[in-house]
Parts: structure tokens; C-alpha cells; sequence
């Protein structure tokens, strides 16, 4: 989970390095590097901690140079520090690696290297890679070196690789880590993703597994890295601009990506229905349609976030088509000898694309044969390009690590899903299909009636700042936005929330329970409404502190909560939606008054490329 960058060209590497990893460092902000080949060797700088250090520490040791390579890492093997920052180098520095992703047999390969004579400086797995390089080029070119090297790794990467030696050239490899090749004006740029790339050029293609891409000032060739066969690929035009990865007059991401919402979720429906006749018009499933009424069940994969979305579309589609659906968190999918068939449709969410453990599920359920399809937000990503069929989220670049627009967005597409799977097995009448998809295109107008009492939760959270822990009740469709609002909690105020089916209250997290615990009851009006309000009159006579959400309306609530956060009415298919919005907003309140870096939180990065 980490940043890479590649620059070669006719202008200063450093400067648009630098640039680069400030748009990735939400992939990785433990330590970075840069390295650039000066005209004699490769010169490098590193540093403990975020970007604007290297920057500070560019501004005091200049690298000049037309060629160089950076990185943002997210640590895995071996503790954020100096040592362990990339680039890394070979015994004789004459060749700098940058690597995302992770050597699974490097420990065996480390112990043969250090037997051969080979010294190393770090504890990552990523320098075994430099030093078995090193090890084929002292007779071979850097490109078939590289080749020879990496016949002995398992593992996963994006690699980057620049020579002394070879001065004029940069050679990447890619394999189930994502890696983009920028098409510039005599000059080209390697990134993890997009956002690094957009401010130099629009044109990119995107690579896939084992294709090696090679460098010069002067064009690039891109061939198999098994069988050398060239490969020619298609040229693909970003069709978004810089202003959306910039903060816009926001504080932070996270709180520009929160108001974005009502029109990140006009964009994830727009076009993919027609109100009026109750049809769902997803050109994604084109390719997958004639087989869709043959499946038997549906088998959806994720983690985080996206896994909490899954649960609520799991629910949508197991009542409304009548298919049975099964939600199973992606890294453990393939540890439990899952019955998977070509009878079965397995559904991969992943925000990014990236996710390790989510590819890996989708790997397996393609050697069973299953029809797979993806929802995501990056074109051109690796869960995009693997599947058979998909759906963009449209939400546009979320550079918060903490998901927002892109959760929400999640929850449409999977809405539009599971009508568009009710028609085709015909379990919904017209009318009802009508309904739903109206109520669908009011929600960016009761969304901003939300973003508006933005002001009414910041006076909350200064009440609940100080508390070491909190529960998150809700039932039904709304149990799983429970979980969604306690990991929201977590991740960027450090305070330690649970989310509970409500009912599972008494049967073990009621003994919790006292005046210092806040619970947070998603009690809006629905099927399971009466049920809710007997679980807080639980907590309340247990002195619990209560905080309802609650539909607009709701008098009985203001008698039993201690505070109440009223939500428009919607039918209770898309109440979900709703009710993530003051969720998402009181998380943040709570992280910006104890003083916590939002877009950054510790120990995070928003793609979780490694296991």
C-alpha cells in the first residue's frame, strides 16, 4: 500500500516527483524517498514521516537530473524509518528500485543473496529486489536482468527500476499492483494511480499483469514479461481534470468529499434508469445479461467500507429479486474452501480496485467458473479490467482514506442492481420498481437538507469528544450502516465504537452500558421501528447516554434520546443512504476537535494492496 512515481524526460525530475507523491501520499505516508540519475549516479534522499519533509529536505539537497523515481510507503515489512524508506539500492548503488506490494518468498531469497556476498541496508522485503537484479546485471542488460530476476520472486508489484548503467532508460513491471504509464510530450511518467499523472497529461495507458513497460526520452515499448512478445496497447484519455483532486476551498478532503455527496450519487444513477417504466438501463451488464436469470445465487466479496455496503445491497437484492445472497469478507474468502459454480454470480466492491484481498477472491471464483462482476470507482483498474462485467461509481477521485462518496455511491449502484435483478425475475411489479427509482433521484435534494445540519453535529461532538468508547445500534437495512458509522469513528478519531445488530444488545454489549458510554440508535421509522425503540429504553434505564437518528416528524423519540438528529423521509429501501450522512459528519467533528490529521489517519492507507 504505498506510492510510486517514475519521471523521464526534458525537464527536472525532482520537481515533478515531488508534485507526484503529494497527490499519492493518501496511499502511504509513513516515509518517502526520491532518487534521480544526475548525469554520473543515482543521488537520493529520505525521510521518516510525510511528503512536505522530503519536500523541506529537497529545498536544503537539490537533485538535479532529467530521470528519477519516488515513493510513499505505507510500511509492512520493517518500521517506518529512514533505512526503510525507498528507493532501495543494490550493493553498489548503481541500481534503485521503488516497489508496491509484497515479496511473499523474500526472507529465502535475502538468506541466498547475504550467502553471495550481498549486503543489506533495510528490513523490507522490497530490497531483495535491487540485489537480485544487481545479481544478473553484472552480464546481462537491465531489461533481461530484471526478467531473470523476477522468475525468482512470488509475490505482488508494481516495480520501477532506473540504472546507472543504462542512464537513459526505465523499465516498470507490473503484477496485481496497480501501475500507469503517462504519455507526455517527449516524456513520460509511471504512477500507482492517475492523480500523480493528471497534472502533466491526460493520455495513459494502463498496464496489466506481467507486461514490462521500457522508458527512453525518445518512446517506450511494452511486451510480456514471459514470453518477451510486444505488446501494443490501447491509449486511454482521463476524462477528469485537477480541480477535483484539489480541496476546493475545504478544510480537508474528507469534508469536501462529504458535500459532494448529493452529486457523487446523482452521477452514480444518472443514466442507468427510467423512472417512469421502472427499468434499469446499467450498460455494464451487456455483456453478462443472458446469463443473469440462469444464476442461482450471488456471492458478494469485500472488505471495510465496502463490505458494510455489500450487507445492505445483499439484503436489497435478497428481498426484492428473491435470490439468495451470500456477503463474506474477501480475505478470508479463499481460506474456506467456498462453494462457488457457474451457477453463481460473485460481485467484487472495492472503492479503488486495488484491493488485494478482493482480487484474490475474484481469482479464485474465476478458476470456478463463476460470472463475476465489479463495482468500483477507478477506471482502468485492476478489479475493472479482471472481471467479466461492471459498474463504474462515477463518484469522481476520493482522496480522504476514510470513504465517503464512494460508500454512498456503492449503495446505489448495488440499489439499481437489485431492481434491475427483480425485473428480470420478475419478484417486483411496475409500480414498486416506479417508486423506488423516484425516491432514488430525491436523494441529492435530502442530502443537502443533511449537509446542512453540519453545524448542529459539530455542537455534538464537542459533547462526545472526550469519550473512550461508543455503540452503534440499528436493525434491518440499517444494521450494517451501524457498523459503517463505528468504523468512521475509528478510523479518524481513535475512539473505540462498536457497531451491533440492536437487538444482539442484551446478549452481551449491554453490560457496557452507563452514563459515560453514548449509544447512537439509527431509529428512523421503519418495519423495525417499534422493535428499536424497546432497545432504547434499555439503555435508558441502564442511565446510558442516547443519541437517535430519527425521521423527521418523530415526537415519541425526543422522550427517550438525550439528542435527536432528524432524517428526511425516504421509502426504507434507501434509508441507508440517509442515515450514513450524519454518521460520516459526526465522525468528522469528533476527529477535527481532538486534532487528528482526517485525510491521514494513522496506520491507514486508502488502497490496501497487500494482504
Amino acid at each position: 500500500m504505498c506510492g510510486i512515481i517514475g519521471y523521464i524526460g526534458q525537464r527536472e525530475a525532482s520537481s515533478i516527483l515531488i508534485g507526484g507523491l503529494k497527490c499519492l501520499e493518501y496511499r502511504g505516508y509513513d516515509s518517502a524517498g526520491m532518487a534521480v540519475f544526475d548525469g554520473q549516479n543515482i543521488q537520493d534522499i529520505k525521510i521518516k514521516g510525510k511528503i512536505f519533509g522530503l519536500a523541506k529536505a529537497l529545498e536544503k539537497k537539490n537533485l538535479p537530473g532529467k530521470l528519477g523515481i519516488a515513493h510513499t510507503r505505507w510500511a509492512t515489512h520493517g518500521a517506518p524509518s529512514i533505512i526503510n524508506a525507498h528507493p532501495h539500492f543494490c550493493c553498489s548503488r548503481h541500481i534503485a528500485i521503488v516497489h508496491n506490494g509484497i515479496i511473499e518468498n523474500y526472507a529465502n531469497l535475502r538468506k541466498v543473496l547475504i550467502k553471495e556476498g550481498h549486503h543489506f541496508s533495510s528490513e523490507t522485503d522490497s530490497e531483495v529486489l535491487a540485489h537480485l537484479i544487481e545479481k544478473y546485471h553484472k552480464h546481462k542488460s537491465l531489461t533481461k536482468a530484471i526478467q531473470l530476476a523476477l522468475k525468482q520472486v512470488i509475490g505482488a508489484y508494481a516495480l520501477v527500476v532506473i540504472s546507472a548503467t543504462e542512464p537513459q532508460k526505465m523499465i516498470a513491471i507490473k503484477k496485481s499492483s496497480s501501475l500507469i504509464l503517462g504519455l507526455g510530450q517527449k516524456e513520460y511518467l509511471l504512477a500507482s494511480d492517475a492523480s500523480a499523472i493528471i497534472p502533466h497529461t491526460k493520455k495513459v495507458i494502463y498496464l496489466d499483469d506481467n507486461e514490462m513497460v521500457v522508458l527512453s526520452k525518445n518512446g517506450y515499448r511494452i511486451h510480456n514479461l514471459g514470453n518477451n512478445h510486444l505488446i501494443k496497447k490501447k491509449v486511454e484519455t482521463i476524462n477528469w481534470n485537477l480541480t477535483q483532486i484539489s480541496k476546493d476551498g475545504f478544510k480537508t478532503f474528507m469534508l469536501k468529499e462529504i458535500f459532494e455527496q448529493p452529486e457523487s450519487i446523482a452521477n452514480a444513477f444518472r443514466g442507468r434508469f427510467i423512472p417512469e417504466k421502472g427499468q434499469i438501463k446499467l450498460g455494464g451488464l451487456e455483456t453478462i445479461e443472458s446469463k443473469l436469470p440462469h444464476l442461482s445465487r450471488i456471492i458478494i466479496v469485500a472488505c471495510g467500507s465496502s463490505w458494510h455496503a455489500g450487507l445492505v445491497g445483499g439484503s436489497l437484492i435478497e428481498e426484492l429479486a428473491k435470490i439468495p445472497v451470500k456477503v463474506e469478507y474477501a480475505s478470508e474468502f479463499r481460506y474456506r474452501y467456498p462453494v462457488v459454480g457457474p451457477d453463481c454470480l460473485v460481485i467484487a466492491i472495492s472503492q479503488s480496485g486495488e484491493t488485494a484481498d478482493t482480487i484474490a477472491a475474484l481469482e479464485l471464483a474465476k478458476t470456478k467458473k463463476a460470472l463475476t462482476f465489479g463495482i468500483c470507482n477507478v477506471v482502468g483498474s485492476s478489479i475493472a479490467r479482471l472481471v467479466d462485467a461492471g459498474a463504474y461509481l462515477h463518484a469522481g477521485p476520493e482522496i480522504g482514506v476514510a470513504t465517503t462518496k464512494g460508500f454512498t455511491s456503492q449503495l446505489i449502484v448495488l440499489t439499481i442492481l437489485a431492481i434491475h435483478f427483480a425485473n428480470l425475475k420478475k419478484t417486483i411489479n411496475r409500480k414498486n420498481a416506479q417508486k423506488i427509482l423516484k425516491e432514488l433521484t430525491r436523494l441529492p435534494v435530502l442530502i443537502k437538507k443533511l449537509l446542512d445540519q453540519s453545524g448542529s453535529l459539530a455542537e455534538l461532538a464537542q459533547k462526545l469528544k472526550n469519550t473512550h468508547n461508543c455503540l452503534y445500534l440499528g436493525r434491518g437495512y440499517n444494521f450494517p450502516i451501524a457498523l459503517e458509522g463505528a468504523l468512521k469513528l475509528k478510523e479518524i478519531s481513535y475512539i473505540h465504537a462498536e457497531g451491533y445488530p440492536a437487538a444482539e444488545m442484551k446478549h452481551g454489549p449491554i453490560a457496557l452500558i452507563d452514563k459515560k458510554m453514548p449509544t447512537i440508535f439509527i431509529a428512523t421509522q421503519d418495519k423495525t421501528y417499534k422493535k428499536i425503540i424497546s432497545n432504547m429504553l434499555e439503555v435508558k434505564a441502564r442511565n446510558g447516554m442516547i443519541i437517535a437518528l430519527a425521521t423527521v416528524g418523530d415526537k415519541k423519540i425526543t422522550s427517550i434520546a438525550d439528542k435527536v438528529i432528524y432524517i428526511p423521509r425516504t421509502i426504507d429501501f434507501l434509508m441507508p443512504v440517509l442515515n450514513t450522512i450524519p454518521c460520516q459528519l459526526l465522525a468528522y467533528h469528533i476527529a477535527i476537535l481532538k486534532g487528528h490529521d482526517i485525510d491521514k489517519p494513522r496506520n491507514l492507507a486508502k488502497s490496501v494492496t497487500v494482504e
